[in-house]
């Protein structure tokens, strides 16, 4: 039996926004400011909107050298947002967190979607740029979350070793709870897609499988090489301050 896509028609999008709608007004109920959630409501329709036709231009490019340039620019973005926890520093740790977002994320992104995947050819737009922003997203969180830490601990008088041990720890704590929770709690947004696309149940988990595995290497190797190629430069700044 076929299991077409449900087609999504923009009258039927819009009945999503109703229990939006209701949001906004608890929230002008309560006195809250809608300001900054109106903006952000704004940014995601905009933003989705664009990347719907982005991506259906790159897809239909077919161009290795095009998937490349779009590659780098996501690892330039997420090295940047990854720093935004440590302002102050981020133009120092820039180098740090490029390199190693783009060691731990890429490689780990080479070896599901050459090895694994066996893509071909192996810059096929429809796998590369979805599994490159899950890889480049986790691990722009998880080298984030070890910034701040890391600073906090070192400026409560911890040695190097003990505050990047800590600081390790908690930028694993979201990608390990994930693996509690899915299946259980959560079914993430590569199954659930595939499910609602007509496949199987067995292999959009054995998709997702691949894709926990994906997100938890790129997060704790992006990590670790963060931690160690910044060392220098925080212990310095943690001393002048």
């Amino acid at each position: 039996m076929e299991n077409p896509v449900i087609t999504l028609s923009l009258a039927q999008l819009a009945l999503a926004f109703v229990p939006v709608a209701i949001t906004l007004l608890i929230l002008l109920r309560w006195s809250f400011g809608t300001g900054t959630v109106l903006y952000a409501l704004g940014r995601m329709l905009v933003q989705l909107l664009l990347i719907g036709y982005v991506l259906a231009w790159l897809f239909g490019a077919d161009n290795g050298l095009l998937i490349l340039l779009v590659l780098a620019v996501m690892l330039i973005a997420s090295s940047w947002i990854a720093m935004g926890t440590v302002k102050e520093h981020r133009w120092a740790l820039l180098g740090a967190s490029l390199g190693s977002i783009t060691v731990g994320g890429g490689v780990t992104l080479a070896l599901i979607t050459q090895l694994v995947l066996q893509m071909e050819p192996w810059y096929l737009p429809r796998y590369m740029i979805p599994l490159a922003g899950m890889v480049f997203a986790n691990a722009m969180t998880a080298v984030s979350l070890a910034a701040e830490r890391l600073y906090a601990e070192l400026g409560h008088g911890l040695r190097w070793e003990e505050a990047r041990l800590t600081a390790y720890q908690a930028a694993m704590i979201p990608v390990i709870n994930s693996l509690f929770a899915v299946g259980l709690v959560s079914l993430p947004g590569m199954m659930t897609g595939q499910i609602l696309s007509g496949v199987s149940p067995l292999i959009a988990a054995r998709y997702q499988i691949m894709v926990m595995c994906m997100i938890f290497a790129s997060a704790g190797i992006s990590t670790a090489i963060f931690l160690t190629f910044s060392r220098r430069r925080v212990a310095a700044s943690v001393q002048s301050g």
